[in-house]
């Protein structure tokens, strides 16, 4: 007969120093606390609070547990949740370092702060040495008294007299009386939420990781007050982003030490003949989506303003000289070509995925098509995939009636998943024609929806200023540095393109594995 694994049911908790959440000093504590209004973020947390799943997935839980409390909608479905919810949990969490990986070695404290990013929260990461206790009972205290923003601890176990070593767990409120922080410990199966002493959480928190041998600290995350992106965002969900990480970071910076570059157009062509064939994978548009059962009706007064605010960032884009004259290469090289405008070129790869907002993350190859629909509308034909093994059974272009300046363009799909079929309609932001002031024979006929020479454009935009130093010819870069500049952008445009600069500075510090806290340089 064969004898069964071993097994541990919980462990007992040292205390001191810790007191039991559930005990009658750690009760004592709670009431006395919510009387002093120090526990209003406790409530969010637990109400999405869950337990890690792995046992080096103490990071991924808290983070889910914060991101869901935060209420951060994050744009796809859970696992094992049915065809249509989206909710964070950790096999989401996904982006910054490969699930296999942090399953066996866990998650270092810079690579959760990136993917709290990457997830659409504000965050921001302080290691020990970079504040003091005062610091952070004062972030505490701020955290602890609202429900906007929380408090990831990271620190090491033994300073509780605990079993192991680097944890991460939300703090969930603060006593004045007894300078004691609440810990909800992520590894319920081994010890319940406890009160610490604050300054021995502190120095818990004031030790290193030898992983990377530096130190611990804590982390604070709250939503932005608006969203991050509008029509943009950057994805690093698969391995593609390291490649385009690579490219953007140090490869171009090389390409543009080539000696006979001696003009925009010139400069121009020779970044995109050189794009890596997987970065239509990094930058993806944002579209709203609606459920099929909100297709025949008309767009709510939200989803009008959220469109409306697509169809701005579009047009300004658009209004750019730097667009312009990507858009004339494009014309150029399908002229020269021969070749219809929904034939793919490296720039067109780009633009190969969109982030749903309200639905399942779709990515689809976009091109312009010579078939006209729903009043106009140009037709765009599109591969389509996505990371849960979705599949279209059937597309179509319609009209959607709004309230205001007359019907919106929406593409309709019937995606089948595990046997369902929920209906997806993505709403398309629009932007007049106009014809280009820097070319005269173009033809009038810049797509009206989010096309590759968008995204291209606001890649270079977003890149950083010092991005263009290494341009050889003197006059040469000053034109292009004001070509790419933001200083006279409008604001919505300009704050779109700083969070992407925001989001590759991220990602590069994933990539080059910099664990110390990647905060952005000013713009």
């Amino acid at each position: 007969m064969a004898t069964a694994a071993p097994s541990l049911y919980r462990r007992a908790l040292p205390s001191p120093p810790a007191v039991d959440f559930t005990s009658a000093d750690g009760k004592r504590l709670f009431a006395e606390a919510l009387a002093a209004g120090t526990m209003e973020g406790f409530f969010g947390l637990a109400s999405c609070f869950q337990t890690q799943s792995e046992p080096a997935f103490c990071g991924l839980a808290s983070l889910a547990v914060v991101l869901n409390a935060l209420a951060i909608d994050p744009g796809r479905r859970c696992k094992g949740q049915g065809p249509h919810w989206r909710w964070f949990d950790e096999s989401m969490l996904d982006c910054c370092e490969p699930l296999d990986a942090v399953k066996a070695n866990g998650i270092t404290f810079g690579k959760v702060a990136c993917l709290a990013h990457c997830a659409g929260a504000k965050v921001q990461p302080f290691r020990a040495h970079q504040v003091t206790v005062d610091d952070l009972r004062r972030h505490l205290v701020r955290c602890a008294s609202s429900t906007d923003c929380h408090l990831i601890a990271s620190y090491n176990r033994r300073h509780f007299k605990q079993t192991g070593t680097g944890h991460f767990s939300p703090i969930g409120g603060y006593h004045a009386g007894q300078d004691m922080a609440l810990i909800l410990d992520v590894a319920r199966f081994k010890y319940p939420p406890h009160w610490v002493p604050l300054s021995l959480l502190w120095e818990a928190m004031n030790t290193t990781d030898e992983s990377t041998g530096l130190l611990r600290g804590f982390m604070l995350v709250s939503r932005h007050s608006a969203d991050p992106s509008s029509l943009y965002t950057v994805s690093c969900r698969d391995e593609s982003w390291k490649s385009m990480a690579k490219y953007c970071v140090e490869d171009l910076p090389n390409l543009l030490k080539t000696e006979n570059l001696d003009n925009v157009p010139t400069l121009l062509s020779h970044l995109i003949g050189s794009f890596p064939t997987n970065a239509g994978s990094f930058i993806k548009w944002v579209v709203e989506a609606r459920r099929k059962e909100e297709c025949g009706q008309c767009l709510s007064k939200e989803e009008e303003e959220r469109l409306l605010v697509k169809e701005n960032v579009l047009q300004q884009v658009r209004d750019t000289r730097l667009f312009m004259i990507i858009h004339d290469l494009q014309c150029a090289s399908i002229q020269c070509c021969n070749c219809s405008p929904s034939n793919e070129d490296p720039v067109t790869r780009i633009a190969a995925s969109v982030w749903c907002q309200g639905a399942a993350m779709l990515s689809r190859n976009l091109a312009s098509s010579d078939s006209l629909c729903c009043s106009g509308a140009a037709m765009l034909s599109r591969n389509l995939a996505s990371s849960d093994s979705l599949c279209c059974s059937e597309t179509c272009f319609k009209c959607v009636p709004a309230n205001g300046d007359g019907p919106k363009t929406a593409i309709s799909d019937f995606v089948v998943s595990e046997g369902n079929e929920p209906g997806v309609s993505m709403l398309l932001p629009m932007c007049h024609h106009s014809r280009s002031p820097y070319n005269s024979s173009m033809r009038d006929e810049i797509i009206k929806y989010p096309s590759s020479g968008d995204v291209l454009t606001v890649l270079l935009l977003a890149l950083h200023p010092g991005t263009w130093s290494s341009i050889i010819d003197e006059r040469l870069k000053a034109e292009f540095q004001t070509l790419v500049s933001t200083d006279d952008l409008p604001d919505v445009l300009k704050r779109e393109i700083l969070h992407l600069r925001r989001q590759l500075y991220y990602l590069k510090a994933c990539k080059d594995e910099e664990y110390e806290d990647p905060v952005p340089p000013s713009p």
